[in-house]
């Protein structure tokens, strides 16, 4: 077969210890970026770039951000959706004040100050944890949508309480607004989420990862073997917050084009939960794969019945979403809980010792 790795000897700490340490997954890696990068614009048209693939990748990395938080940490949070809107109310602000800087600093400097936010909210996580946590966050997620809501300044004191995108150029090329093609916002949203993915596994898998996971099995210990609590909590709500708030900055810059307060709600910390429980817990695999599912759903309900020639109401359509939605959070709790990403795991470790029982 043509997955195995007998043959191959890893030397030294550092090649055993690598992201993909099998040749097959690196290979297996870069067909998957090739594909991406340029298979998918090829082939996409201007409709699965803008609607499929774009926000696909921007639901990935709120995913990944949450779950490095609650998956690797294990600290429960709801504000996912309020701290996207701060990245994307700080990239609007930015850009506003300084027109000539291009539009993907601002996008990754937005992050910054959602970093800063979630980190402030994190502070109660030293005393308190689960449930009140939950309670904690939850109640950052009502505070930030009432500043969204209710702070003019924020939105630039525009009658409709939008933000609007303004177009922006990179070497002469609309990567926002209006003119700015699917294919170019794909392309820079696909690196943006390439590389903050890199950056994500290099923490999961260095010193900083098995402190946060050290201390997700079991704070107490972590603590008497050394790890500071405080900091190594702040440090993941930090994280976790920026990567939130650059996929809240994808999200209006290169997504919508223009985004109402309401966009941030606790409906969207809720889709971001799903995402991540769905795809498993403590895995950026498992992000990926449920924000394919949990995105690609509703597409697939509302575009194969009329194909098999089923009129169905877009409210039906609606209901059945969430009713599978449902369904799938249950089945994977009870059955399965560290989700999509635990099968696929499991799928390959069967194919590695085929034709011998596992």
């Amino acid at each position: 077969m043509l997955y195995r790795e007998v043959g191959q000897y890893h030397t030294n700490y550092r090649a055993d210890m690598r992201i993909f340490p099998i040749l097959q997954d690196r290979i297996g890696i870069l067909v998957i970026l090739a594909i991406a990068f340029l298979g998918v614009p090829l082939i996409g048209g201007s409709f699965f770039l803008d609607v499929v693939a774009t926000p696909f990748l921007i639901y990935a990395l709120a995913a990944i951000g949450l779950n490095l938080l609650t998956g690797y940490t294990g600290l429960l949070s709801l504000g996912t959706g309020g701290f996207m809107g701060i990245g994307a109310y700080t990239c609007y602000k930015l850009t506003t004040w300084f027109p000539g800087v291009d539009i993907v600093v601002w996008i990754l400097a937005g992050g910054l100050a959602a970093a800063a936010v979630g980190a402030l909210f994190g502070l109660p996580s030293l005393r308190i944890k689960g449930f009140y946590l939950l309670v904690a966050t939850l109640a950052a997620q009502f505070f930030l949508q009432w500043a969204f809501e209710r702070i003019p300044w924020l939105y630039n004191n525009n009658i409709s309480g939008t933000i609007e995108v303004p177009t922006r150029t990179l070497f002469g090329l609309p990567i926002t607004g209006a003119t700015a093609t699917p294919v170019t916002r794909y392309e820079v949203a696909l690196c943006i989420v390439v590389a903050l993915t890199w950056l994500a596994s290099n923490l999961v898998h260095g010193r900083i990862g098995r402190s946060w996971m050290a201390v997700r099995d079991m704070d107490i210990a972590a603590e008497l073997i050394g790890i500071k609590l405080l900091p190594t909590k702040l440090l993941s709500f930090a994280i976790s917050s920026y990567l939130c708030g650059v996929a809240g900055a994808m999200l209006v810059f290169l997504w919508y084009g223009s985004a109402e307060p309401t966009v941030f709600s606790i409906d969207l910390s809720f889709t971001i939960l799903f995402m991540v429980i769905i795809g498993g817990l403590g895995s950026l695999l498992g992000a990926f794969l449920g924000a394919a599912l949990i995105h690609v759903l509703p597409i697939v309900l509302r575009g194969v019945p009329p194909a098999l020639g089923l009129n169905i109401a877009s409210s039906t359509v609606e209901h059945l979403n969430l009713m599978i939605v449902g369904a799938l959070i249950i089945l994977f709790l009870v059955a399965e809980p560290f989700g999509l990403a635990r099968l696929w795991q499991t799928g390959k470790q069967k194919l590695r010792v085929w034709p011998f029982p596992y």
